[in-house]
């Protein structure tokens, strides 16, 4: 049996030394796709930011990608993050710069120089996304929903054990987001472990999967009730 790829036990999450989240008791397996719900403020991104070493681990046990979040040295922050794909609400493209330049950009900060490998994994990974069309225009060339589409492109890149989904629909109208979903959940389904942030209720309806709550200070699974 492999090791889970997330593993969290009596967590108490912190922002600013504010107990957010408290009593968190977590696995995720390789291969589950699982949202997060719960209203603006209750502690959805904060577990996020924890996940990928934005906020320290200070209470409790935390193992994410094979990394202890709990002894994790500011040294290895990158090499934990080259382990997996993040996927923000507003895209993160940088504006003065081509999709594919984008995306050379991540490749060369994570350690990438060969060039021709480089250009042959900005092919790959855009046309998985759908847009390999588009790689010599510029982010504001594109619609917000091909840009969301250009982010997944880009947390594919370094082919990480799972992608963290932050909102990724927040600032797209309900079609594109519904695209969006079936993008996230085909790489789900080629493998890839997927933690996305959502309040868009609609989405879990239509793509139901394992859910948790962060509510009143807490996180816990939620039973969605089928009709």
């Amino acid at each position: 049996m492999s090791q889970p790829v997330l593993s969290l036990q009596n967590v108490t999450i912190y922002q600013d030394n504010n107990a957010v989240l408290s009593d968190i008791n977590l696995e995720v397996n390789h291969g589950e796709f699982i949202y997060i719900i719960g209203k603006t403020g209750s502690g959805k991104s904060s577990f996020m930011k924890t996940l990928y070493a934005d906020l320290k681990l200070q209470e409790g046990e935390g193992t994410f990608v094979d990394y202890d979040l709990k002894t994790l040295k500011e040294k290895d922050i990158p090499y934990l993050r080259r382990k997996i794909g993040i996927v923000f609400q507003d895209f993160k493209l940088l504006p003065d710069r081509s999709v594919h330049d984008n995306l050379l950009f991540v490749l060369k900060a994570t350690g990438w120089s060969e060039k021709q490998e480089m250009d042959v994994k900005i092919n790959e990974v855009l046309d998985k996304v759908g847009m390999k069309n588009a790689a010599n225009k510029m982010p504001h060339q594109v619609s917000g929903g091909e840009q969301q589409r250009i982010a997944v492109a880009r947390a594919l890149l370094n082919d990480p054990e799972v992608i963290l989904a932050d909102e990724p629909t927040g600032n797209l109208d309900p079609q594109t987001s519904v695209e969006v979903m079936q993008l996230l959940r085909e790489i789900n389904q080629n493998g890839k472990t997927i933690i996305m942030a959502t309040h868009d209720y609609a989405l879990l309806m239509k793509f139901p999967s394992k859910t948790l709550k962060c509510d009143a200070g807490t996180l816990f699974e939620v039973i969605q009730r089928t009709v």
